[in-house]
């Protein structure tokens, strides 16, 4: 039976908390800024933060082999990433929902074993009895928001199925490369692609982008730099599906912030979504072998 190591399944968490309470500063960024510009300067911001930590863990042992795949790979997920983000920001624009938001993005977590059964992989008894038990919790912590899909919901659940894609790219091309490295090419591809989409479709101006300083740095640094490596080193020992569900504690750490930060509390039934949530991650660990 194969287990993924407590270490992994620590980043993982870390990686949901993080990126949980994003929505919150994504949500107050939207006020002012657009969607791709943004993202654009975060990732960038993300990318940056990343190079004295390049300097001091991954200078040494670096192969052209290695070196060309770190690039390649990381400019395909930077795609997706770019993708990705993009619709979801540009959902919470239109929206201005966060919990409702991370709730629609989390469903990845149903898409990545599906996906993964039409590329061959088998996934296990526990494990889908741990991703029905995620969506179950996840209904039930925003089970009030859930009515009357808007089109910003549209692109935001769009956005999900491009997140699977993510989590699943990841898994594929983690094995062979340096992991920082891999993160920062991905967050520089992301940040200039949609800087090039902004620059095009939106008014960019340095006033808003100063004004929104703290959800960028945020964003940048917490959000890009920090938890999207600790999602990169985390999934190289942790079956995907497992990390999906993993990341759909998202919306746990995004209500636990919209009631810290803006005083929107949870309900009795949002806890009971919570342990519903923790305890598909427990059960998805028990089970058969991973089968390739």
């Amino acid at each position: 039976m194969k287990k993924t190591p407590l270490k992994s399944t620590v980043m993982l968490i870390l990686t949901a908390a993080i990126w949980g309470f994003a929505f919150v500063a994504q949500s107050v960024a939207a006020d002012t800024l657009g969607a791709f510009t943004f993202n654009g300067v975060r990732f960038i911001l993300g990318a940056v933060s990343l190079i004295p930590i390049i300097c001091i863990f991954e200078r040494k042992d670096n192969s052209s082999a290695v070196f060309k795949r770190t690039v390649i790979t990381g400019i395909i997920t930077g795609t997706i990433l770019c993708t990705a983000s993009g619709l979801q920001q540009l959902g919470i624009v239109i929206t201005g929902n966060a919990s409702k938001t991370a709730f629609i993005t989390s469903l990845y977590s149903i898409f990545v074993p599906i996906f993964l059964i039409f590329m061959g992989k088998k996934t296990s008894l526990t494990m889908w009895i741990g991703v029905i038990c995620a969506l179950v919790g996840l209904y039930l912590i925003n089970v009030a928001d859930i009515s009357g899909f808007s089109l910003g919901d549209i692109i935001v659940l769009i956005g999900a199925v491009v997140w699977a894609w993510h989590v699943i790219a990841i898994d594929k091309f983690v094995g062979g490369v340096k992991p920082i490295q891999y993160s920062a090419v991905q967050f520089l591809t992301c940040g200039i692609e949609s800087l090039i989409i902004a620059f095009m479709f939106e008014d960019v101006a340095m006033a808003p982008i100063i004004g929104a300083a703290l959800p960028i740095l945020y964003g940048g640094i917490m959000s890009a730099g920090v938890a999207y490596t600790f999602q990169v080193l985390g999934q190289r020992d942790a079956d995907p599906t497992y990390a999906a569900i993993i990341f759909a504690t998202e919306p746990i750490f995004a209500a636990i912030g919209e009631a810290l930060i803006l005083g929107k509390l949870l309900t009795p039934i949002a806890y009971m979504g919570c342990g519903i949530i923790f305890a598909s991650v427990i059960i998805s660990q028990f089970g058969g072998k991973k089968q390739q």
